[in-house]
């Protein structure tokens, strides 16, 4: 079926079922960013593949909203579909909702699958449609109908993570947990998330692409812990070790019908960003829901001494194969006969040979020239572009390691470079290391550090639209919360412990892109006037090319910066590296 003919079908549906337009999101019942093949209904109804987005479509019009990182990604997929494009945020575009009323009529029915829209979502949806009697509507997922094929949901085996990795043992953290609940008068927590949920557990799965986490739903009482999942995942051994904890198994398929009926309970506590509205509209009416941030998301983003050791170790693995594949780039590689695709399969094979390797965090980007400014771009066979000795290469990638997870991202010169190239590329340097070197008191969020980043573009009137850092997982999701660094306010403040991306950029649609990323480690700075101050600590090691780079643009400090940066990049690096590697290494960290 074509994507003209999967949109027909689905309206035949919606008609069936009494809609008079339905919405498609990019999640799955637990509201991950990255979804098992099963769920994956908006790219399969849109042909978009882009990791966020939402479908609308109604009787005449199909949409697709999507934000800056997939801009051209998306204009470029949805050519011939009828699908048009949304650009969020940005003045000129309507939200869904906005969409919506102006399209449809009093006493209309939006449908939506109340499983994989989440409670936030939903509520706010149907407030704003209510303004005009538009009705919004849980239904059955009508994707069971015409979806032909449909990948099952996935029944991988699950393994455990040991406490060498960990740091704390699935009883202490239900013990803190637990400790949290009688604090606050809470009787039950309802976790839904996945990485949360393998947090607290202790266990690892590969139900989804790049993210070692799997299908379950874990509530947590006073009196008992439940895990919902499908028992074929459980080997022996997990099975021995989940009774040992006291964790008490029970059929994935149940967990809604286990909700209504034993959950009347005074206070369950949710976080309405991955509590779908299913499940909210399943809670027994004698249960009061208690809406925010659980507590596993403050413990999990915040690594005990063990977690923070590991990322270490992580960081030099990652760093050894990325310096590996650039010495490879720089002086082995014929660039006539690479391409985006090849060079990714190059980066994989040293990744691949260090100890302790899983996979890669995501799909790589590995972005040639003007694919450089499409923020997500993923090569296909279709769009694999040849390097040329001119221009950049835009590289963000990342793997997974038993002991950490990694993310980086750097822009490397194949040749000749433009001016222009230079210059954005210095000013992202610029603001990468404005933030790298920050100080600041506690209870301070990362919306009050983001322009350090963005000053140095804001200045030549030039943006981002995409955040500047985000949490990353340990061995987990490589997007985590609850923190970040971005313009819009985040109300949860950075604290000692926490890891976050440095990842400024400039995108020039047709031209080239620009992003230089680091994991930031959140420490203690010291005490100073009104109470205690953190820092940063970069813990990424990898060098970052000064070929490009406009000397009189850097400050003093910032060029101090970036040569002990490059210090610390050798000394921590080269004792893994044979000798040929080692003096690359020297000739590409000496001093400005």
């Amino acid at each position: 079926m074509t994507v003209k003919e999967r949109i027909a079908s689905l309206r035949e549906t919606l008609k069936l079922m009494g809609l008079k337009a339905f919405i498609v999101p990019s999640t799955d019942p637990h509201m991950s960013e990255y979804v098992a093949s099963h769920w994956e209904a908006r790219q399969w109804i849109s042909g978009f593949t882009g990791s966020a987005g939402t479908i609308v479509v109604t009787e005449k019009e199909a949409g697709l909203w999507t934000d800056s990182r997939y801009f051209l990604q998306a204009s470029e997929q949805l050519q011939g579909t009828g699908i048009d494009l949304y650009k969020e945020k940005l003045p000129e575009t309507p939200s869904i909702a906005e969409f919506l009323k102006s399209r449809l009529s009093k006493g209309d029915v939006v449908g939506i699958d109340g499983q994989v829209f989440s409670l936030s979502t939903a509520k706010a949806m149907r407030k704003e449609l209510g303004e005009k009697d538009i009705e919004l509507r849980s239904v059955a997922d009508p994707f069971k109908s015409i979806w032909e094929d449909r990948p099952p949901i996935p029944q991988n085996p699950i393994f455990i993570l040991p406490i060498q990795y960990a740091g704390e043992g699935c009883q202490e953290k239900v013990v803190r947990i637990r400790q949290q609940m009688e604090k606050d008068n809470i009787d039950v927590i309802l976790i839904t998330a996945l990485d949360e949920i393998a947090w607290v557990l202790n266990l690892r799965g590969s139900d989804v692409h790049c993210n070692p986490v799997f299908i379950s739903y874990l509530l947590i009482s006073h009196r008992d812990v439940k895990l919902f999942i499908d028992e074929r995942k459980l080997t022996p051994e997990v099975k021995s070790y989940l009774n040992d904890c006291e964790v008490k198994v029970y059929p994935y398929i149940d967990f809604y019908s286990d909700l209504e009926q034993n959950t009347c309970v005074d206070k369950v506590l949710a976080d309405p960003a991955f509590l779908n509205y299913a499940i909210y509209q399943g809670l027994s009416s004698h249960s009061e829901l208690i809406e925010r941030k659980t507590y596993v998301a403050f413990m999990k983003a915040i690594r005990n001494l063990t977690e923070i050791d590991n990322l270490h170790h992580a960081m030099v693995k990652d760093g050894v194969a990325m310096v590996k594949f650039l010495k490879w780039l720089d002086t082995e590689a014929d660039i006539y006969h690479e391409t985006e695709m090849s060079v990714d399969r190059q980066l994989h094979s040293f990744r691949a040979a260090q100890a302790d390797y899983i996979g890669e965090s995501f799909d790589t980007i590995a972005g040639y020239g003007a694919h450089g400014a499409i923020v997500h771009y993923e090569a296909t066979p279709e769009t694999d572009a040849a390097l040329e000795p001119r221009g950049f290469l835009l590289l963000d990638s990342g793997a997974q390691y038993l002991d950490g997870t990694t993310d980086i991202t750097r822009t490397i010169p194949l040749g000749y470079i433009t001016q222009e190239e230079k210059e954005d590329y210095t000013l992202i340097l610029k603001g990468h290391i404005d933030l790298a070197m920050a100080v600041f008191p506690e209870h301070t969020r990362g919306s009050q550090l983001d322009i350090l980043a963005r000053q140095p573009i804001w200045q030549r009137r030039m943006n981002y639209l995409h955040g500047t850092g985000h949490g990353v997982g340990s061995f987990l999701n490589v997007h985590e919360g609850p923190h970040s660094i971005r313009m819009e306010d985040n109300p949860v403040t950075l604290q000692a412990g926490m890891v976050v991306t440095d990842e400024p950029g400039i995108y020039k649609a047709g031209s080239h892109g620009v992003r230089t990323e680091n994991i930031l480690l959140v420490i203690p700075a010291g005490e100073g006037m009104f109470g205690n101050y953190l820092q940063f600590e970069t813990v990424t090691l990898c060098p970052i090319d000064k070929r490009p780079i406009v000397l009189e643009l850097l400050s003093p400090a910032e060029i101090d910066w970036l040569n002990r940066y490059h210090a610390k990049v050798y000394e921590k690096l080269s004792p893994y590296l044979d000798k040929a590697e080692q003096d690359w290494l020297r000739s590409v960290t000496t001093a400005l």
